[in-house]
């Protein structure tokens, strides 16, 4: 909903106040008419957004549920068949082909991803699974933080730019049995044949 345009009578004052006690930069590029404020309506009350009161607690006591919220889930939209996505996420769907990016650096990992996706489109697979490894927590002393997981923070990037986006349906994180999060089942479009 738009705020209604126009000021307070308390804003209407304080614009006057600050008018009259300015002075101008280049006083010859002054027009000599008078400063007209907007018309003003008056503003419907606002209604109060705060939260709610939290209610005093000692330490050691478990907290209520009654006032506790979710959040809404963040999870991408299914656009692939919900069958098919519901089969593939429980692990019911077994991948076709397979790559695993562990021990590559991004700039080999990369290449080596585009090939084996548009490879397997143009054969008509339809569901794969990229394996890019959890990540290990190594030393992070240096100046410059480091990224746990490089390769599994990428993928879904890549997966999402051209030129794999056209080719892919839906990407999901794949089920325990096939590596859980440290791979991705990658649902491709049907190949359309020239």
């Amino acid at each position: 909903m738009r705020r209604p345009r126009g000021l307070r009578p308390e804003d209407e004052d304080i614009w006057r106040k600050v008018v009259q006690s300015i002075t101008p930069m280049h006083p010859h590029h002054l027009i000599s008419r008078p400063v007209t404020l907007p018309e003003t309506r008056a503003l419907p009350d606002k209604p109060s957004h705060r939260p709610a009161r939290i209610e005093r607690f000692h330490i050691g006591e478990k907290a209520s549920r009654d006032h506790v919220t979710l959040p809404a889930s963040t999870a991408p939209a299914v656009r692939m068949d919900f069958k098919d996505f519901k089969r593939m996420s429980r692990g019911k769907l077994q991948p076709e082909s397979r790559i695993d990016l562990h021990g590559m650096t991004l700039a080999e990992a990369h290449p080596v991803l585009i090939g084996f996706i548009l490879n397997a489109q143009a054969a008509g697979l339809r569901l794969v699974l990229v394996i890019t490894g959890k990540g290990k927590s190594g030393d992070d002393s240096g100046p410059i933080p480091r990224r746990a997981g490089a390769l599994k923070h990428q993928v879904p990037h890549w997966l999402a730019m051209p030129p794999l986006a056209p080719l892919i349906l839906q990407v999901a994180e794949a089920h325990l049995k096939h590596g859980g999060g440290g791979a991705f089942y990658v649902y491709l479009r049907r190949h359309r044949g020239t």
